[in-house]
């Protein structure tokens, strides 16, 4: 499992999977009227190499009316997985190791009136890591269908074990609870703004069982340039906020800019923020195409390090990078085209769709282990890059 290794892989969570596919770039600013989403299906093909992980693989979503009020869905995806990264199979001198994922997901939308409620179920399997969530939410519009807002709640139960171990020797468990609250409202002809809130509550087991955090002891001979490693202790809670806003202007020529800030802050003391900025020109040729641009940066958790002093200095010891110091900053490009845009039998219409991110990963106290001919903690600082892809077509029947 090592899902450490997975945080900047991932295109979206369990939690956010259903978003993957609602727009080609960035994110979403829900709809202003209550109705149901049209049938259509989803195939997806989405990769990422960078820092020695690979994951890739397809989705697969499929959505259907069942009357008026109600709309059934479901979506199938895949990760394949192979890994070897600096913080987890470099430093601790693991082989590269490979697995697939497979996450299934059912869902029902209900439409009452201006008010619409949607239920799912999300199961993700893998040989060292079990994650079963629901997910509910409403949205009701009021106003003339100017002002939107939308509630949501989600509850995971996770179990994890090593694949080297059997779960009668070892299995341990986390529980997961996600709140989320937003406020769209149409301010001009051209102008939607979206405020978006949401909380996030870990318990359990949160931390790696392959990771470890590094310490200095220059009489072991078992280290790696003196250092030393054991596996990290993390607490068994874990409370997060964030706060977003959101806008989107339509300008003349049919074009959008879309804009988004976002700060958060949890209890195992990261303060992190980001922004983002996208255009979307359409062509009189049917294309449309976007530009991004995301700058995200984060302090370190209380209880992260680099390199510790000794063993056990700390009751809570972690190294893992996603918990350091560090900034990333992304450029997206993405392409879609519009198909049997006069439908052929069954069929609606079509869409195609490319999206391209280059990420850039910059660590403030992370550093290159891997460099061994220098005193432990005075190590070059680790950066890399990553690339990821996503193609889909999406069919309307």
């Amino acid at each position: 499992m090592r899902k450490g290794d997975r945080v900047v892989a991932v295109v979206a969570t369990s939690f956010q999977r259903g978003c993957l596919l609602a727009g080609v770039l960035g994110f979403a600013i829900p709809l202003m009227a209550a109705v149901l989403p049209v049938d259509r299906v989803d195939v997806l093909y989405h990769s990422y190499n960078g820092g020695g992980l690979t994951v890739n693989g397809p989705s697969i979503m499929a959505r259907k009316q069942l009357g008026k009020k109600t709309s059934v869905w479901g979506n199938y995806y895949v990760d394949s997985i192979t890994s070897a990264t600096i913080d987890v199979d470099v430093l601790t001198g693991a082989s590269t190791y490979r697995e697939e994922r497979i996450e299934k997901t059912l869902g029902v939308d209900f439409l009452q009136g201006k008010t619409t409620m949607g239920l799912a179920y999300t199961n993700s399997e893998e040989q060292d890591f079990s994650a079963n969530s629901v997910h509910y939410s409403v949205s009701h519009s009021m106003f003339g269908d100017l002002t939107t807002v939308s509630l949501g709640y989600s509850r995971g139960w996770d179990e994890i074990w090593r694949s080297t171990q059997s779960k009668s020797s070892f299995v341990e468990e986390a529980k997961r609870q996600n709140f989320r609250l937003s406020l769209s409202q149409v301010v001009t002809k051209n102008l939607l703004m979206e405020l978006g809130l949401e909380t996030v509550t870990d318990e359990g087991y949160l931390n790696n069982p392959y990771r470890a955090y590094s310490y200095v002891d220059a009489s072991n001979p078992g280290c790696i340039n003196d250092r030393c490693s054991l596996t990290e202790q993390y607490p068994n809670t874990r409370t997060s906020h964030a706060v977003a806003i959101r806008g989107l202007y339509y300008l003349p020529y049919r074009a959008a800019i879309k804009t988004e800030y976002r700060v958060f802050s949890d209890t195992w003391g990261i303060q992190a923020s980001n922004y983002e900025v996208a255009y979307t020109h359409p062509t009189k040729s049917g294309w449309v195409f976007d530009v991004k641009y995301r700058y995200y940066s984060q302090t370190r958790a209380d209880f992260y390090s680099d390199l510790f002093a000794r063993e056990g200095e700390f009751e809570f010891m972690a190294r893992d990078k996603e918990l350091s110091t560090y900034e990333t900053r992304t450029f997206g490009a993405a392409a879609s085209y519009e198909f049997l845009t006069r439908g052929w039998h069954f069929l609606d219409k079509g869409s195609m769709n490319i999206t391209l991110d280059h990420i850039q990963y910059d660590y403030k106290n992370f550093r290159d282990a891997r460099v061994n001919n220098v005193a432990p903690g005075s190590e070059p600082l680790y950066q890399f890059s990553a690339n990821v892809m996503r193609v889909f077509v999406s069919v309307w029947y």
